[in-house]
């Protein structure tokens, strides 16, 4: 019997197919709901025959009638290359499709959790960067389509929450990686991989000095699963993300040493807004959530490779 019967929605990307395989793993009914926009059947292919699990093709700018006991709310193109590509639906995939499923947990009296993003820090002018910081975002920038759509998102479920009561959790997420990621979502961890293994040289953005916080796929959605049935009235917002913090420049070399490429490093133009720092402050996750990332760089970094390998067209 299932404990639960859970909507998963951008259940197909890189985020969602773990999140799915890992519910299923705890006995739950999974619904996993993708356009397959940046999501791909791939990715959930070794689920399909399971019992317990359902594959929707939808698109959450349009509303849907299902009976649901959680949603995970994750549909929204995450990389630049992918939502500077139609901006606009990227807006509309933060903001209708959180009316949409904000709508649904209402109707069925669901809880609903949202994934929003570092990226409503935009380049902070505090670090590391917590919850109360209101963040430093150029709402008329390239990135603004992504930023300010889960920054509106968050909006929506806080007045959700205020005016109908509605269980709602709220989980900002710091750079992440693992095996599933798109190979041309241009995010710095696929595309040092890709060009690694390829033989290409290593593109660095800027001078390299800029610096992220990289967290392994695992790690944060066991983070998920501890704030969706986290049991008090803790909504968040909650930072998940690895305090691990490395350069550009560090991370481009540790990847050419890990995969045994010849590659070089050619640096390009840093894009517009491209944040200079980003780490998480995650004390309010390890206090209310008893939760912290436990796979080192390496560790996570081996296991990517590993997959990005097996991919059709790498030697």
């Amino acid at each position: 019997m299932a404990n639960k019967r859970v909507l998963v929605t951008g259940g197909a990307g890189f985020i969602g197919s773990h999140l799915c395989e890992y519910l299923l793993n705890q006995g739950e009914e999974v619904l996993c709901l993708d356009n397959f926009f940046t999501g791909s059947k791939e990715n959930v292919r070794h689920l399909m025959g399971h019992p317990r699990f359902e594959l929707i093709r939808h698109d959450v700018v349009e509303p849907i009638l299902l009976e649901v006991d959680q949603i995970y709310n994750l549909a929204c193109p995450a990389s630049p290359v992918h939502y500077q590509y139609n901006p606009i639906k990227t807006t509309k995939t933060s903001v209708l499709g959180a009316i949409n499923m904000l709508g649904l947990a209402k109707r069925v009296k669901a809880t609903i959790l949202q994934a929003s993003t570092s990226e409503v820090y935009g380049d902070p002018l505090v670090h590391p960067q917590g919850e109360d910081y209101w963040g430093h975002v150029n709402p008329r920038g390239i990135r603004s389509c992504y930023d300010e759509g889960k920054r509106c998102a968050e909006t929506l479920f806080f007045d959700y929450h205020r005016q109908h009561g509605l269980d709602i959790k709220v989980v900002r997420i710091f750079n992440t990686y693992g095996p599933r990621m798109h190979p041309q979502d241009g995010r710095v961890v696929s595309n040092f991989i890709m060009q690694s293994l390829t033989g290409q040289d290593i593109t660095v953005y800027g001078d390299g000095r800029q610096t992220r916080s990289f967290c392994y796929i695992d790690d944060l959605v066991t983070g998920l699963d501890r704030m969706m049935n986290h049991s008090g009235d803790f909504t968040g917002p909650v930072n998940l993300g690895n305090l691990g913090e490395f350069t550009i420049l560090e991370l481009a070399e540790k990847v050419i040493a890990m995969t045994g490429s010849k590659s070089g490093i050619v640096f390009k133009p840093l894009p517009q807004d491209d944040p200079m720092q980003r780490r998480p402050d995650i004390t309010l996750a390890k206090e209310r959530l008893n939760w912290a990332p436990a796979v080192p760089l390496d560790e996570g970094l081996r296991k990517t490779i590993a997959y990005f390998r097996q991919l059709p067209g790498i030697c």
